[in-house]
């Protein structure tokens, strides 16, 4: 799924389920970064397509710089967009959380659809989920997840507030 916004479903369902506890910015910014190697090599022509960026071990480290360049530029995101001064202290935690989430899912359903990932590498050369599902059905369920985050991020507030007035006048 190089450069669509499919990836984004499963985070907007995360980011629906963990609420604060999860930066979609940066799960957002970890997918760019993760797909700027395949951009190389669609530019250049030359290199592997989905290479060392689409391994477990090349996530592990483009996740940790996704945090540490995520967290300060969605901050600033934030700010820019206006968004209220607790939005936009994110903290350390939960960069690292969103940017790992991302590039390992990142990885995952790539792995899913595309033949030339060897996301083991260098321990297996095999890709063992090639295939799994269909790829209509992959991004079925990360648009589906999409929507459902959605509606669970706005309403989950909602039933809140209706418990705490609820709690309030009893």
């Amino acid at each position: 799924m190089p450069f669509t916004p499919i990836h984004m479903g499963p985070g907007i369902l995360i980011k629906g389920l963990l609420q604060g506890g999860f930066s979609l910015m940066v799960f957002g910014w970890t997918q760019i970064v993760m797909d700027i190697q395949p951009l190389i090599v669609m530019l250049t022509g030359e290199g592997h397509l989905h290479g060392v960026t689409h391994t477990y071990i090349g996530a592990t480290l483009l996740a940790v710089l996704s945090a540490l360049t995520g967290k300060p530029l969605s901050q600033l995101g934030l700010l820019l967009l206006r968004i209220t001064p607790a939005a936009q202290d994110i903290r350390w935690r939960v960069a690292y959380l969103s940017a790992f989430i991302g590039a390992y899912s990142h990885v995952f359903f790539d792995s899913i659809m595309h033949s030339d990932l060897q996301p083991f590498y260098p321990v297996s050369l095999k890709n063992s989920v090639l295939g799994m599902i269909s790829i209509d059905l992959l991004h079925t369920l990360c648009l589906f997840g999409g929507v459902v985050g959605a509606v669970i991020y706005y309403t989950f507030p909602y039933l809140q507030k209706q418990l705490t007035r609820r709690n309030h006048n009893s």
